[in-house]
């Protein structure tokens, strides 16, 4: 209790956590961690950026249906912005917000349900490489034939990409997760891993850039076993690692 106590206090404050120099003394990844909008576990899944000693993160909420973190006066200032939000409203001043990341080669990862945010802005949908589209607008999280999700699947990653930085020494791996099916993949990604499952769309993950930044998609992230799962925690730390340009 006392642990959820602290990242809630945490996600309101926006505190950062992590010292400005790794053990060697190479400045930290500066990374903004984005929620809400969306439930999660937050003290497994912010344990796996508290016990990255490569970055030093802030943890950022949204205000309730909004992109509220986008208004943040140090927004410019991060290396890397992580995505793991699902809020639909997004105002066009906080739309320039973000797009101004990418003039200024801001990396960034969206993870598992950020795929869903969004979901009247055509232009969050190119920059990602891909869209969840809701099946019913009017009714969130619908599931159906053509698009949907489940819970608790085994799922059987591939790597695709073996020489790629986000995946370099990663092999085929197994992790217990939800996947979608039904999404839409941009054509000009890079696919980095895929599976086997003959449910979930395909590919799980892939790479673009959008303007001077490096962007990273990962489907995988739901909770708990994926979070504490050293195989994805691996990727995850590749690709912020990849986005930011290290």
């Amino acid at each position: 209790m006392k642990m959820l106590q602290f990242l809630s206090a945490l996600l309101a404050a926006g505190t950062v956590i992590g010292t400005a120099t790794g053990a060697e003394g190479e400045a930290k990844v500066k990374t903004l961690v984005v929620t809400g909008g969306h439930g999660f576990d937050a003290t497994p899944f912010f344990h796996m950026f508290s016990d990255n000693p490569e970055i030093e993160f802030t943890a950022a909420a949204h205000a309730k249906s909004s992109a509220s973190v986008y208004e943040r006066d140090d927004l410019l200032g991060y290396d890397v912005v992580v995505l793991y939000d699902m809020p639909q409203n997004i105002t066009a001043a906080q739309q320039a917000k973000f797009l101004a990341l990418f003039d200024r080669g801001i990396g960034l990862v969206v993870l598992h349900h950020a795929l869903v945010s969004y979901q009247q802005w055509p232009e969050y949908e190119h920059i990602i490489g891909g869209r969840y589209p809701e099946p019913d607008p009017n009714q969130g999280g619908k599931v159906t034939e053509a698009i949907g999700w489940q819970h608790d699947v085994e799922v059987p990653v591939v790597i695709l990409a073996t020489n790629h930085p986000v995946t370099a020494g990663l092999k085929d791996f197994t992790v217990h997760d939800e996947i979608y099916w039904g999404f839409r993949v941009g054509k000009d990604v890079a696919p980095l891993i895929t599976t086997t499952h003959p449910k979930s769309g395909k590919p799980l993950g892939w790479a673009r850039t959008q303007g001077k930044s490096r962007v990273v998609y990962l489907q995988l992230g739901h909770g708990p076993e994926t979070f504490n799962d050293e195989n994805y925690r691996q990727l995850l730390r590749q690709s912020i690692r990849w986005a930011a340009r290290r």
